[in-house]
């Protein structure tokens, strides 16, 4: 058994170095006319894209916990058979890294990348029906989200002269979320003004009286935390459904052998308001309205430490 650097399939530099030469594929495919063959090495390279923000973090977070990955991801090798986890746990993982990476960003990743697992594994073609539409603003926003985990940008993966057509489908497709979350508080707004006093005022009076835990079963998502908001069309009583982000030991209880607080951070996922009726369906479009999709909460919790081993 010997210590060394870290495998190549692990390390960030050549995840990072691979992805960027998938990347230059699409781009040569998208060129060539060939779309089927840019959504095909776009997801290989959005994939390893993923790994990569990963592995900076720690190459333990992309090594298939069983065999030997591990100690390679510890530079330790004691085998050659080095695996990393599949795209499904490297999506779910990338939330805790970013804010900005979502649920809908997450499915939408997985979705791709099925995609390509069938394009490659089975007689299927499923990129052929795919409008490019449908999915290229989309993919060069969540790259852009990716990067920026550690500080990178479009520019520095694709070079400055390719960023620039990229750069434009993102600000289009941030414009149409933000235009069309718009749209709909306002014509949510237009719907409440448009109903009789007495109705607006017992559809408030209702929505104030809602607790955030009975609401769960009003979103799709599974929430692990809900929360109250006040509704930008009609500014009723609403509700934000998120996700845990993370959790971070307060400070003040040190000296307290029995108990810890916890801050835990939250971050919305969806939004729903029971009076008007006006809903959002990922963190991109609560933004977009004006909404606040971060929620901190305190915690108190009974200290756990390790039990004695018997052997003293």
């Amino acid at each position: 058994m010997t210590t060394k650097q870290v495998v190549a399939a692990l390390s960030p530099e050549a995840l990072l170095g691979k992805s960027k030469t998938y990347i230059a594929r699409a781009l040569a495919a998208k060129d060539a006319k060939d779309l089927s063959e840019y959504q095909l090495w776009a997801s290989l390279a959005l994939e390893l894209l993923g790994k990569w923000a990963l592995a900076e973090v720690h190459p333990c977070l992309i090594a298939d916990p069983q065999g030997v990955s591990l100690f390679a991801a510890a530079g330790v090798s004691v085998g050659t058979d080095i695996r990393t986890i599949t795209a499904k746990t490297v999506f779910e993982r990338l939330g805790h890294l970013s804010k900005h990476f979502d649920k809908k960003t997450e499915e939408n990743c997985l979705g791709m990348s099925l995609r390509r697992n069938a394009e490659l594994h089975s007689g299927e073609v499923p990129f052929a029906s795919v409008l490019l539409a449908s999915w290229e603003g989309r993919f060069w926003h969540t790259a852009a989200v990716i990067l920026d985990i550690h500080g990178q940008t479009i520019e520095t993966w694709l070079g400055a002269d390719q960023a620039k057509a990229p750069r434009e489908l993102m600000a289009n497709y941030t414009h149409a979320i933000e235009e069309a979350a718009k749209i709909r508080v306002e014509k949510a707004a237009e719907r409440f003004a448009e109903m009789k006093k007495p109705e607006r005022e017992a559809l408030r009076a209702r929505a104030k009286a809602l607790d955030p835990f009975d609401m769960r079963r009003s979103f799709k998502m599974f929430a692990e935390k809900v929360w109250t908001a006040a509704c930008p069309a009609c500014k009723s009583n609403s509700f934000l459904a998120g996700v845990c982000y993370g959790e971070e030991l307060s400070d003040d209880d040190e000296n307290d052998p029995y108990e810890e607080h916890v801050d835990v951070s939250y971050v919305a996922e969806e939004f729903y308001c029971r009076a008007c009726s006006l809903h959002f369906g990922s963190r991109e479009e609560i933004e977009a309205a004006g909404l606040h999709v971060e929620y901190t909460e305190t915690e108190t919790r009974q200290r756990e430490y390790e039990p004695d081993y018997g052997n003293d």
